[in-house]
């Protein structure tokens, strides 16, 4: 088994559990093949009802996993409106749904459980599958996977264990979120508070922040593992903040991968293996942009254009210079007319001028009392 073969079959499934969609300049893909447990052996309370439906289980028994399914029938797992009198499932549309989950039934921790699209995108989807397999409009998705060439390669991987080590965990220091289970088409992750709730806080709060999320940005740029993980587009509701003040990658749907240890370059072979229908599902049937066009700046560039501003606004208690020289900084990063290296170098500069405005404070426990006694911290 190659080195190369793990580290791409290992990353497809740590990357998949995150809604990661956009895996651009990646070829090798993972499918999760457990069955769920039998209905016949599951416990169910009539008043929860938990239909399959509702999970996905009924046409994609483990496009994500199964890791979590009897948490959900033990009703381990709750919606926020399961703690009312007259407990319901949320509504079906929605893309994710606040929650609680529990390992001893008394003690409760807040989660979000989430689809990787929308139910009417899923249903958009699973329709085009059926019928591009001429087995009309419903079918087994699992099915009709099986019989492409891409399924075909995965399984010659020998790799399609449940096991496999992940190569992005928070333990390391890699800035996504914690990742509980998944059932179905539903997955479950640890509950933050999105940053665009923090625009307009103290220049404390604020500073911390956006040093955080320039270090986070840099450190999926340059990393031990040699790869590079880029923004495609970045969103208020990418990134939120957990309890202790550290700062998470909440969806990770626009994040693309290049290995830089494969090299820049996708041969033709490689691109044809993918153009099924599959992969108009999330490429539109079109070819993804060659790893050559992602400048190495690309996120940072889209995180001083987009979020900075918003995080960064002026405050009363702010140094009218320190303020001013933070809107340089930022509309140099932001500035897509700039070579890489300007780009980045404003960018650290901004770093360097955030660093000594963090609070070192019990309220960023994820620091403190470090901070204290090393001003790395």
């Amino acid at each position: 088994m190659g080195f190369q073969s793990w580290r791409a079959e290992a990353l497809w499934k740590v990357l998949l559990q995150f809604g990661v969609l956009s895996l651009y300049c990646w070829d090798i893909g993972r499918a999760v093949t457990l069955s769920p447990t039998p209905a016949s052996q599951i416990q169910h309370k009539p008043v929860y009802s938990f239909g399959r439906s509702f999970l996905g289980l009924d046409k994609c028994n483990a496009c994500i996993g199964t890791s979590i399914c009897k948490k959900f029938f033990k009703e381990e797992i709750r919606f926020h409106n399961w703690l009312s009198p007259r407990p319901k499932l949320p509504l079906s549309y929605k893309k994710s749904y606040p929650g609680n989950y529990t390992d001893d039934s008394e003690n409760w921790r807040p989660v979000v459980v989430s689809r990787l699209l929308t139910k009417y995108k899923h249903d958009v989807s699973d329709t085009n599958i059926c019928t591009s397999a001429a087995k009309g409009v419903t079918c087994s998705i699992e099915n009709v996977l099986r019989s492409t060439r891409r399924f075909q390669k995965w399984t010659s991987s020998n790799l399609l264990t449940p096991d496999l080590v992940q190569i992005f965990p928070g333990t390391e220091g890699w800035p996504f979120v914690r990742y509980y289970g998944s059932c179905g088409r539903m997955m479950v992750s640890a509950s933050t508070n999105p940053i665009r709730q923090f625009y307009g806080s103290s220049p404390e709060t604020t500073s911390d922040l956006a040093y955080q999320l320039l270090h986070v940005t840099q450190s999926l740029r340059t990393n031990g593992l040699n790869y590079h993980l880029y923004y495609t587009g970045v969103r208020d509701d990418m990134f939120g903040m957990f309890e202790d003040g550290r700062l998470f990658i909440t969806d990770a749907s626009t994040i693309g991968v290049i290995d830089k240890q494969e090299g820049l370059h996708q041969s033709n072979d490689r691109l044809q293996d993918y153009r099924d229908v599959f992969s108009c599902l999330s490429l539109n049937c079109k070819s993804s942009p060659p790893c050559q066009t992602v400048r190495e700046s690309q996120s940072l560039l889209l995180i001083c254009r987009d979020i900075l501003p918003k995080l960064l606004q002026p405050s009363q208690n702010q140094n009218k210079h320190l303020q001013n020289e933070m809107d340089r900084l930022i509309s140099l990063c932001g500035n897509s007319m700039l070579p890489d290296s300007s780009i980045i170098n404003a960018a650290n500069a901004l770093m360097a001028l955030l660093q000594p405005l963090r609070p070192c404070s019990p309220h960023f426990a994820y620091r403190y009392p470090e901070c204290k006694y090393n001003n790395a911290f």
